[in-house]
């Protein structure tokens, strides 16, 4: 598997709708957090260390 950059969410203003909303009313440790979980979430869906190491790179 290799990361993918290219565009690759359906409906993407749709899910950028859905996370602000899950970090609405929450203060900003409660958002960190929320966005810890979220990473920690799918980097274990995801699963793939050469997938996950790439994306970090990327993140950077």
């Amino acid at each position: 598997m290799s990361l993918t950059l290219d565009p690759n969410i359906h409906d993407p203003d749709d899910f950028y709708q859905e996370l602000l909303e899950a970090h609405e009313h929450l203060s900003k440790a409660e958002s960190d957090a929320l966005n810890a979980r979220l990473i920690l979430i799918l980097a274990n869906h995801i699963g793939d260390r050469e997938v996950l190491r790439a994306a970090l790179v990327a993140a950077k």
